[in-house]
């Protein structure tokens, strides 16, 4: 799928649920890395993570473009765009657009840094570098040691 088959697909799916024209443009971001898509409040263009097409297929392009096109018309019409906003809430329940995309990556596929505790050997995963002097086992209370650097 190119931009141009990505316009027609946005503008179609703004006709079928929001009864409404999308005038802007929508195009792929290969730059996008931990969501499906981004609605630029400035520009009112629509921004698709083109790893969620290739990965998990139409259906869940389709989600996608649905909640950003939630963010899209509720803005443009001056009503609550935002995820906390109860115009938000009712627009994406009655489009049933869902609140989150699936993640491309797992967490154990993100982690870069395993930790064990020093008593009771339990291993913990993170993505990012932990403080050990402050941050302790879950399960014992006793000190962490970085185990390995993935």
């Amino acid at each position: 799928m190119n931009n141009k088959m990505l316009q027609k697909l946005v503008e179609t799916t703004s006709l079928e649920y929001f009864k409404q024209p999308f005038k802007h443009k929508a195009y792929f971001n290969s730059r996008l890395r931990t969501t499906g898509g981004r609605y630029v409040l400035s520009t009112h263009h629509i921004e698709i993570n083109p790893k969620q097409f290739s990965r998990f297929g139409k259906e869940a392009l389709i989600n996608i473009i649905k909640h950003e096109l939630c963010h899209y018309h509720l803005h443009l019409s001056g009503k609550g765009y935002q995820h906390k906003d109860h115009d938000f809430k009712m627009l994406s329940n009655k489009v049933q657009a869902p609140r989150f995309c699936q993640p491309i990556q797992s967490y154990e596929e993100r982690a870069n840094y395993i930790y064990q505790c020093c008593k009771c050997k339990t291993t913990y995963l993170r993505i990012r570098k932990v403080n050990t002097d402050k941050m302790r086992c879950g399960k014992c209370g006793s000190k962490l040691k970085l185990k390995m650097y993935l």
